[in-house]
């Protein structure tokens, strides 16, 4: 009977809320949504397992635990498979399927956890003084691959223990640097690498020996720094051999982006061996088909170029003969999966405003898309069945599952609940003729309670890259639906520069960060408030992150009569202190065609600093104090020009965030800063 109560209740505050009034969407929704990835499904292709990122208002954080859902039962319920007040993540089937192996911090250090999928409580299976960053487990179940962080001078784990532990108790806080990267991301550099290990698995399945270490003959991270994965390695069929990627750049790392693919034993004992030293750019990704005789993987063409197209290379293990796959294809590839024939291969990316599933036949390199509009994330393929996150403008990412040929199943109904009295904003793809007369895209968002014959305040967002793209997918940092739902139209356009339209629309930006895409921004705001006529273009404020903060200052010098106010998020101020401040190198050289001191003259030709003469225009100047990809000084110097003219201005400094702004109570902070500002420009 208390059961039966609890249903009828449930299904009554349900039923309520839907029927509430509807009302916009806010930050505050937006950082309590649950956050479904990681998909894995089983070996027989019976269920997938997943993670489920959700809000911890009270410790700021994100937590994340294991779920599963049976895809051979009809109308299958999600379930639970993990709880503990430690975060589960990367989870991976045990190659029997009984098990899932995961990262967990449950045991007060990030170890590998194996829980039994018959049921009992989930066994630690690595005990190392040191956190396991990343890893994988062997096809034939009897090893695991490890990445660790490590002193490569170090002879044994419990050196570098030892050496962190002193670190600690030391009162000298000095760092000494004889090359770059001194600091990378948001992170100082200690003088530790990403070590690649190799560890077997005893007769209880747990690690008991000590670790062998695979890549720690090479200066280089494994995986790489800041934002590598366990995509970076893995195991061949047989388990004898692993391949990784690697960059060994010794004191030019911080201007090169050459990544190439190694091959060890999987039991060590043997110097790791170059599969790329032909191609100087990056190659990365190496996936083994299931005979094991082919490696598919990415491969840049240009050095120094991180945007540049990843091409599919098909490599003969055997003889090393390489071959481009779908060569035609002017697309970027970002992940890739065998099919378990081995005649096709499953790959991600972007396509005109879309970020869509492909198969790609390995015979003649023809592709035939899988998914439509929206935009998918991570994915996972066994035997014919696919399962993959996919988000839209309205939807944060759902689990959908599909038959390779057949219709997608969407598995699971996240935030519906919750959200169920959210109307939100109604969206439009549309495009116009740009720079030289190209065909560039953009979209448009009515605000939540558009009326017919009234029209909005616009809320113009830049995006970030500057190759990148703001298409048909969800963001938890900048999202239309939030400015949709303060009663905000949006407009955003992909410029010259965008990724998806072809790798000659990606190149253009380069060297002309204030031409083209500037022209396109004008022309892409004229065209959306001709044909959508609930635009109103004198309410109007401008809005980007990144580069799309740069092309703030920009707009504040060059259509300075455009906007009634800006935002300005980690933007560049001034290009010569970017260039020599900035930590990846590679990005301003390429850019402006090499060094500062090589071609300063190229750096100068769009640097806004030339032009605060001409700003008039009142500019919210947002930082990350720990970005070292756009450091705090570029804010500083933005405000004080601002301050100097007497221009309105505001500057809002997170000292706990980087390039972008993660913690729940900040991005909530962020939010109501911006419509504040935006409200004060734009309803008063």
């Amino acid at each position: 009977m208390r059961f039966r109560l609890l249903t009828m209740a449930a299904a009554t505050l349900a039923a309520t809320t839907a029927m509430a009034a509807p009302r916009g969407f806010t930050v505050e929704d937006m950082v309590n949504m649950e956050r479904v990835g990681s998909p894995a499904v089983s070996p027989d292709a019976s269920r997938v397992v997943y993670t489920v990122r959700s809000a911890d208002m009270a410790k700021n954080r994100g937590h994340t635990e294991l779920w599963m859902v049976d895809l051979k039962a009809a109308k299958a319920a999600p379930q639970r498979v993990t709880n503990h007040g430690s975060s589960s993540t990367e989870p991976e089937w045990s190659p029997r399927g009984d098990a899932v192996y995961f990262l967990s911090t449950r045991s007060g250090s990030s170890q590998v956890w194996r829980l039994p999928v018959a049921g009992g409580e989930p066994v630690q299976v690595t005990n190392l003084p040191l956190d396991v960053e990343s890893f994988r487990v062997s096809p034939q179940g009897d090893r695991l691959a490890l990445s660790l962080s490590v002193f490569r001078d170090c002879a044994d784990l419990a050196c570098t223990k030892s050496r962190l532990d002193a670190k600690e108790k030391d009162k000298a806080t000095g760092k000494l640097y004889d090359r770059l990267f001194v600091r990378h991301w948001d992170t100082w550099n200690d003088h530790r690498n990403n070590v690649l290990f190799s560890a077997a698995l005893d007769a209880n399945g747990k690690v008991s020996g000590a670790p062998v270490s695979l890549s720690g003959s090479l200066d280089g991270d494994v995986p790489s720094k800041p934002f590598g994965d366990r995509e970076e390695f893995r195991f061949s069929p047989d388990g004898n051999s692993i391949v990784f990627a690697a960059r060994i750049a010794g004191k030019t790392e911080a201007w090169s982006t050459n990544f190439d693919l190694y091959s060890v034993p999987a039991v060590g004992g043997a110097a790791p061996r170059n599969l790329t030293a032909d191609n100087p750019a990056w190659d990365t990704k190496g996936v083994f088909s299931p005979d094991g005789r082919t490696l598919a993987y990415l491969a840049m063409a240009r050095p120094g170029f991180e945007a540049d197209r990843y091409q599919i290379m098909l490599m003969d293990v055997a003889t090393g003969q390489k071959r481009k796959l779908a060569a035609d294809w002017d697309r970027s590839a970002g992940s890739l999966q065998w099919r378990a024939d081995g005649k096709a291969l499953v790959v991600d990316a972007e396509d005109i405003g879309q970020h869509r599933l492909f198969s790609i036949d390995v015979s003649n390199g023809k592709v035939t898309p899988l998914t439509d509009k929206g935009a998918v994330g991570a994915f996972d393929l066994r035997g014919d069945t696919l399962a993959y996150t996919q988000a839209n403008l309205a939807s944060g990412a759902q689990l959908f599952s599909m038959k390779l040929g057949a219709k997608p199943v969407q598995l699971t109904k996240l935030n519906a609940e919750r959200l169920a009295d959210v109307r939100w904003g109604e969206y439009e793809q549309f495009s116009f003729k740009g720079a030289n007369g190209d065909t560039v895209y953009g979209h448009v968002m009515k605000p939540w309670n558009a009326e017919p014959g009234k029209k909005y305040p616009v809320a113009f967002l830049v995006h970030g890259g500057p190759q990148g793209s703001f298409g048909n997918g969800w963001s938890y940092r900048w999202n239309p639906q939030v400015y949709a739902g303060a009663g905000y139209a949006t407009v955003f356009i992909d410029f010259h520069g965008s990724t998806g339209y072809g790798q000659k629309f990606t190149d253009s930006i380069s060297g002309d960060w204030g031409g083209k895409p500037l022209e396109d921004l004008q022309k892409g705001l004229a065209a959306a408030v001709e044909k959508f006529p609930w635009l109103d273009r004198g309410r109007s404020c401008a809005l980007g992150a990144s580069y799309g903060g740069y092309m703030m200052n920009w707009i504040a010098g060059n259509w300075n009569d455009g906007f009634r106010c800006l935002v300005n998020h980690d933007g560049v101020f001034d290009s010569r202190g970017m260039a020599y401040s900035t930590e990846e190198q590679w990005f301003t050289d390429w850019e402006n065609g090499g060094a500062y001191f090589a071609v300063p003259q190229n750096h100068e030709k769009f640097n806004p600093v030339h032009h605060v003469n001409k700003w008039k225009t009142p500019m919210l100047v947002i930082q990350g104090d720990l970005d070292f990809r756009i450091p705090t000084a570029q804010a500083l110097g933005t405000f004080t020009a601002l301050q100097r003219k007497g221009i309105e201005s505001q500057l809002l400094v997170f000292p706990d965030e980087n390039h972008w702004v993660l913690k729940p109570a900040n991005s909530v902070q962020w939010h109501h800063t911006v419509m504040k500002w935006l409200d004060r420009h734009l309803k008063q």
